[in-house]
């Protein structure tokens, strides 16, 4: 790990805790979903029953979002801003920055609930910071364009996705080094990995697939390729991709084939293609896994689909360019 020889300024969740005393309302499992809209540089807030209760200004260019390890806040990158913001999920107030982030763009949250791992898009680099303490630990160089960040259940491997170079670069956090690079199909974007942990899933959003890596010996051991009816191999760009609790189905979203691939996870089989909005590009699932949210990016719209029937309920206009979902259900 290259370290740098200052910190940056930060807020920590030492100042959480403060605001919170203060007078915020910190609550868990509100049932409230934020989207994060890239273009507009807002979060739309919707309630358990899908209704949009406020749209408020964020920061520029808001992108990944996770929850803190108590989830009683969530962070968001913002990718023009060089910032994560630090949100209190009941009141959805600002508590605080994490500051000279280069272009955060999604980000992990190791299992020790404090150190997080975040893709620099424009440094070629993945960040380590202290959220306990807002210091930065260091960094891992990577190729150009990192975006999909992984860490493993243990807290042993943190996977990062490389756009530009094609690769999926595997980080020892013990030894704190990057152990193997794998070479997969073109633009990899996002991950999702099997309850077992023994699969690796990621998206290779120019090569219309999703490639599988066998964790244990680091080695790419297969793929899946998607084809809607009606759309060109070229057109079908999948990004997120999602797994469920149970490791029997997975989501895939399609991106500009406008559709969310099911896929059996077991035999791994397309069983279903949903049709929804212009560019398919996040995903995110209820806690009971009955509805499957899926962020539009070309449309500013939201589908949410019945898991059970496999069909789009309803649609929900948002802000310009929606990236990404973040359920507060569990």
């Amino acid at each position: 790990m290259r370290r740098k020889s200052h910190m940056f300024a930060a807020a920590t969740l030492a100042t959480v805790l403060f605001l919170a005393n203060a007078g915020l309302v910190l609550a868990k499992n509100t049932g409230l979903r934020f989207v994060a809209n890239e273009k507009s540089s807002t979060i739309t807030v919707l309630d358990s029953n899908d209704e949009i209760i406020r749209t408020f200004p964020s920061c520029a260019r808001p992108r990944g979002m996770h929850f803190t390890a108590s989830r009683e806040a969530f962070l968001v990158g913002c990718a023009d801003d060089d910032v994560i913001a630090i949100y209190d999920i009941a009141t959805q107030a600002l508590v605080g920055r994490i500051r000279n982030v280069a272009a955060p763009e999604t980000f992990d949250l190791h299992p020790n609930g404090i150190h997080l791992y975040v893709s620099n898009e424009e440094d070629a680099a993945v960040s380590v910071y202290d959220i306990g303490t807002g210091q930065f630990l260091g960094e891992f160089l990577t190729g150009e364009e990192p975006e999909g960040v992984q860490v493993t259940s243990d807290g042993k491997l943190v996977f990062v996705a490389s756009e530009a170079a094609d690769l999926v670069h595997v980080i020892d956090v013990s030894a704190g080094t990057v152990i193997k690079d794998i070479l997969v199909d073109t633009r990899p974007r996002r991950f999702a990995l099997t309850p077992d942990e023994q699969e690796l899933w990621v998206s290779a959003e120019l090569a219309g697939m999703v490639n599988i890596i066998d964790v244990t010996l680091l080695k790419l051991t297969g793929d899946i390729a998607f084809l809607p009816t009606g759309f060109r191999k070229e057109q079908v760009t999948p990004v997120d991709l999602l797994i469920t609790r149970d490791g029997s189905r997975a989501y895939v979203a399609l991106g500009r084939a406008n559709h969310v691939a099911v896929v059996d996870v077991a035999s791994r089989k397309v069983i279903e293609y949903i049709l929804v909005g212009r560019r398919a590009w996040g995903l995110s699932l209820t806690h009971d896994e009955k509805k499957l949210y899926v962020a539009n990016g070309l449309s500013d719209d939201i589908s949410i689909i019945d898991t059970t029937n496999l069909k789009v309920i309803k649609s929900i206009p948002v802000g310009r360019v929606p990236y990404g979902i973040l359920i507060d259900d569990y």
